[in-house]
């Protein structure tokens, strides 16, 4: 039998916590988020916290 081909999808996951003042929690998201969409937070290699590897097989 002969070898099957695959696609493997590699999803790597990078994680910073940030400190921020704010009235509640929702507005403490918010600041983040803004700020991450405006490039104030850029994650990078030093964020890298794993991966996972997924195959499915390429249909004929």
């Amino acid at each position: 039998m002969g070898s099957s081909r695959f696609k493997v999808t590699i999803t790597e996951t990078l994680k910073r916590t940030v400190e921020v003042e704010a009235d509640d929690q929702h507005e403490a998201e918010q600041m983040v988020s803004d700020g991450w969409h405006n490039s104030q937070y850029i994650l990078d290699a030093e964020d890298f916290v794993g991966a996972a590897f997924e195959a499915v097989p390429v249909l004929k």
